[in-house]
C-alpha cells in the first residue's frame, strides 16, 4: 500500500512539472496568442452598428500549426485560420477560410525589433473586388494587439479595418 501510495505521489509530482506542448520553432513567435481567447471592437467610427470580433487561438497538428477562430457579432461573419511554417518559401504562411464564400492565403514576416507582424495575402472569390489584404500587428507590453489594414480593391488599396484587441477570460465563438 505506501509503495502505491509513494508511486502514485511521484507520479502527480512529475506531470506537474510538464513543459509546454511542443511547437514549431518558426511558429514560436505566436506562443502568447495560444490558448487564449480574445475580443476586438471593428466598429468603424461615425456608425451606429457595434462590430465586436471574438477569436480563439489554439496549437494545432501535433504544434505543426496554429488554428484561429473568429466571430463578428456572433457569427454575422467569420473565418477559420491556419498558419504554419512552410519549407519551400522559407515563410510563416496561412490560409483564412469565411463565412462569406471567400478564402485567402498568405505569408507572414515577423520583426523582433519592432515585435510586429506584417502580412500580406492573395484573395479568392471576393464579390466586392478586393484581390489583396496586407496588415500590421503588434503584440504590446500590455498584452494588447494593435491590428491595421488595408485591401487592394479594384486595383487601388483603400484603408482597412483596425482594432484594439484585448485578452478576456473565456469567450465564445459563435456561428450561425
Amino acid at each position: 500500500m505506501m509503495k502505491t501510495l509513494c508511486l502514485l505521489v511521484a507520479l502527480f509530482s512529475f506531470a506537474s512539472f510538464a513543459t509546454e506542448p511542443v511547437l514549431q520553432a518558426e511558429l514560436e513567435v505566436f506562443r502568447p496568442f495560444l490558448d487564449s481567447h480574445w475580443e476586438g471592437d471593428l466598429t468603424e467610427p461615425g456608425k451606429d452598428k457595434k462590430m465586436i470580433d471574438r477569436s480563439i487561438w489554439s496549437r494545432a497538428l501535433n504544434g505543426k500549426a496554429i488554428k484561429t477562430v473568429h466571430s463578428i457579432n456572433d457569427g454575422e461573419y467569420g473565418g477559420e485560420t491556419m498558419i504554419f511554417w512552410d519549407q519551400k518559401q522559407q515563410k510563416i504562411a496561412y490560409y483564412y477560410f469565411t463565412t462569406a464564400g471567400f478564402y485567402t492565403h498568405g505569408t507572414m514576416t515577423y520583426n523582433p525589433e519592432t515585435q510586429s507582424i506584417e502580412a500580406l495575402e492573395n484573395v479568392e472569390n471576393n464579390a466586392q473586388g478586393i484581390t489583396q489584404v496586407r496588415s500590421h500587428s503588434v503584440l504590446d507590453q500590455s498584452g494588447k494587439l494593435e491590428v491595421s489594414s488595408e485591401y487592394l480593391q479594384n486595383g487601388k488599396w483603400l484603408k482597412g479595418h483596425s482594432a484594439l484587441y484585448k485578452r478576456v477570460p473565456h469567450t465564445e465563438v459563435k456561428f450561425q
